[in-house]
This record gives C-alpha cells, structure tokens and sequence, in this order.
C-alpha cells in the first residue's frame, strides 16, 4: 500500500490536530494537507480556526455546516 499524497485532516484547532499537519507532511511524506472543520454554530469563532489551519501548513482549510 502506497502512501497517501493528499490527507483531509477533521481539524478543531487544538494542539494535537495542528501538530498533525507537520507531522503527516514530515514523517509520512504528506504533500498536501486540507483541514475540515465542523461548524455546530460557533459561526464567527472558526475563522481563527481556519487561519490557525493554513499557518500550521494546511493548503486549503474548509469549514463545513454541521448545525443540523
């Protein structure tokens, strides 16, 4: 089994999930990093998530509606 180039990482911006994104791309060879976050209703509050995400190493940061 080959290794993954792209990973999609449910990120919630807490220190483990941010030392993942260097991890994934240093130990296992990683190219690209996209981050997922779960929006449950903190609207506004995950936009610090987000550039949390993309400062950590992430090419894209997504954010997904999960209200319901």
């Amino acid at each position: 089994m080959g290794r993954a180039e792209k990973v999609v990482l449910a990120y919630s911006g807490g220190v483990d999930t941010s030392v993942c994104i260097p991890y994934l791309k240093q130990e296992w060879g990683v190219s690209e990093v996209i981050t997922l976050a779960a929006d449950l209703g903190q609207g506004d509050e995950l936009e610090p998530v987000r550039e949390k995400a993309l400062k950590s190493g992430a090419i894209i940061s997504l954010v997904a509606d999960a209200k319901e």
